[in-house]
C-alpha cells in the first residue's frame, strides 16, 4: 500500500517528513509479530498507529483491544490483564478471564505503559518472552499468542534510571520504536487539519464551515498546541458551535485558545516560568520605585547643598533639623524595616548623620560639585515591605493581597512564613 492510500484509509492528514517516516515504519513492521513501542506526547494519535499496525497485520481478523494502564487501579490491573480465580481476593465471586486470554491470537495495545506497576511489569515481561501467564490466585501456567503494542508519553529510559520501570522490559518493548511527532513539529499540517475538522463539524451540526483570515491562520500555526491534535479538534468544534460568525479573525480565535496569552508572550531567555516569574514582577516594581525615590533625594540635596538659603527662606538653616527631616523622607522609600544609613559629606562641612546601622546611603560631593548617590539595597527587605503594604491595604485578606502583588496565594503564604510576618 502506498503512503497516500494509507493516509486516506485511516484519515491521516499531513505530509511532514517525521510523520511520513512514522507511517512508513508502522506499515513495514505490521507484517511481523515484533513488539512495538509508540512514543509521543498526549493527543498526537498514538492509538491510531496501533490500529494501523493491527489492520495491516496477519492478525487483522482477530481481536484488538486497547487498555489504558494508567486508568486501572494498581490492585486490580493484574486481574484485568491476566484474569483471576474464584475466591482469589475479596470480591472475586467467580473466575474471570483476563485480556491476554480473551485476545488470544490478536493484538493488545497497552497505552500509558509507564504507569504500569512494577509487579505487573514482571508478569508482562514473562508473557513477552515465553507467551506464558498465570491467573491471580492460580498455579496453572497458561499460554497465549498475543502481539503487544505499547505506547507512552513519558521517556521510559528516565523511568528506568529512577527505578520506576524495569530496564529489561523497556528493551523488550522497544524492539521497534515509532516516534509520533507533536503538532508544533508539524506546523504546515495545522491549517489542513483544522480545515478538515471544521468541515466535519459543519456537516455534523448542519452549519456553514468557518473560515480563518490571514492573521488567524498565522496565530493557529504559531500556537504551541500542548494538547496536540486532540486540542486542535476540540478548538475547531468549539468555534464551529459557539462562534456567531463564520469568518474568524485573530481576536476571535484568541478567545478560544486558553493558553494563547502565555505561549505567545515574550520572555527573558533562560529564566524559568511559573512562580519565580511572578516574584520577578515584584522586583521590577521595587526597582522602579527605588529609582524614583533616589532621583528625588539627589534633586533635593543638589538644591540645598548648592543654595542653603532655600532652607533659610522658612527659618534658620539648621543642618541637623534638615537631616532629621530627610530621614523621614527616606524611610518610605526604604520599605518597612529600613536598613539604611546615610553619610553626607560636602565642601560645606555637613556632618554625617546615621539613619540606621547596616547599609550606607552615601552622598558624595566631588571637587566639580557633582553629587553621587551610592545606595546598597536589600531585595528581601523590599519584598517584605511590599507584602506588608499589600496585607495592610487589603486588611489581611491574602487572596486580594496576592492578586495585587501579582503572585499566587500559595507563594504569598510561603513568603509570610519565610519573613515571619505577623498578620
Amino acid at each position: 500500500m502506498d503512503l497516500q492510500s494509507l493516509k486516506n484509509r485511516f484519515s491521516i492528514i499531513g505530509n511532514t517528513p517525521s510523520l511520513n517516516h512514522a507511517l512508513n515504519t508502522a506499515e513495514q513492521v505490521a507484517a511481523t509479530d515484533l513488539t512495538v513501542l509508540i512514543v509521543g506526547e498526549s493527543g498526537v494519535g498514538k492509538e491510531v498507529f496501533s490500529q494501523i499496525i493491527h489492520s495491516l497485520s496477519a492478525r487483522k481478523h482477530n481481536p484488538f483491544i486497547a487498555v489504558n494502564c494508567g486508568a486501572i487501579p494498581e490492585g486490580t490491573i493484574d486481574s484485568e490483564l491476566f484474569g483471576h480465580e474464584k475466591g482469589s481476593f475479596t470480591g472475586a465471586v467467580d473466575s474471570r478471564k483476563g485480556y491476554f486470554e480473551t485476545v488470544n491470537g490478536g493484538t493488545i495495545f497497552l497505552d500509558e505503559i509507564g504507569e504500569m506497576p512494577l509487579g505487573t511489569q514482571a508478569r508482562l515481561l514473562r508473557v513477552l518472552e515465553t507467551g506464558e501467564f498465570i491467573r491471580v490466585g492460580s498455579s496453572k501456567v497458561q499460554k497465549t499468542d498475543v502481539r503487544v503494542i505499547a505506547a507512552t508519553n513519558r521517556e521510559l529510559m528516565e523511568f528506568t534510571q529512577k527505578g520506576r520501570f524495569r530496564e529489561d522490559l523497556y528493551y523488550r518493548l522497544n524492539t521497534v520504536p515509532i516516534r509520533v511527532p507533536s503538532l508544533r513539529d508539524r506546523k504546515e499540517d495545522i491549517p489542513l487539519l483544522f480545515r478538515k475538522f471544521v468541515v466535519d463539524f459543519a456537516e455534523k451540526y448542519k452549519t456553514k464551515p468557518i473560515f480563518l483570515d490571514e492573521e488567524a491562520r498565522a496565530l493557529l500555526s504559531t500556537y504551541t498546541w500542548p494538547g496536540n491534535v486532540r486540542e486542535l479538534k476540540n478548538i475547531a468544534e468549539q468555534i464551529s458551535v459557539l462562534s456567531k460568525t463564520d469568518h474568524i479573525n485573530a481576536q476571535i480565535l484568541t478567545g478560544f485558545l486558553p493558553q494563547a496569552s502565555k505561549h505567545n508572550m515574550p520572555m527573558v531567555t533562560g529564566t524559568p516560568v511559573g512562580e519565580f516569574a511572578n516574584e520577578r514582577e515584584i522586583l521590577y516594581k521595587l526597582f522602579f520605585d527605588m529609582k524614583k525615590d533616589v532621583n528625588e533625594l539627589k534633586k533635593m540635596f543638589f538644591e540645598i547643598l548648592q543654595n542653603p538659603s532655600i532652607a533659610g527662606q522658612t527659618g534658620n538653616f539648621n543642618r541637623e533639623s534638615m537631616m532629621n527631616e530627610l530621614k523621614e523622607d527616606i524611610q518610605p522609600a526604604s520599605l518597612h524595616n529600613p536598613s539604611i544609613s546615610a553619610q553626607v559629606s560636602s565642601n560645606q562641612n555637613l556632618q554625617p548623620v546615621h539613619l540606621s546601622s547596616n547599609q550606607p546611603l552615601i552622598i558624595d560631593n566631588d571637587s566639580q560639585g557633582h553629587y553621587e548617590v551610592d545606595e546598597s539595597l536589600n531585595i528581601m527587605d523590599k519584598e517584605k515591605e511590599l507584602i506588608l503594604k499589600a496585607l495592610k491595604k487589603h486588611r489581611g485578606r491574602r487572596k486580594d493581597a496576592s492578586t495585587d502583588l501579582g503572585i499566587s496565594e500559595r507563594t504569598l503564604y510561603r513568603k509570610i512564613k519565610e519573613y515571619d510576618i505577623e498578620e
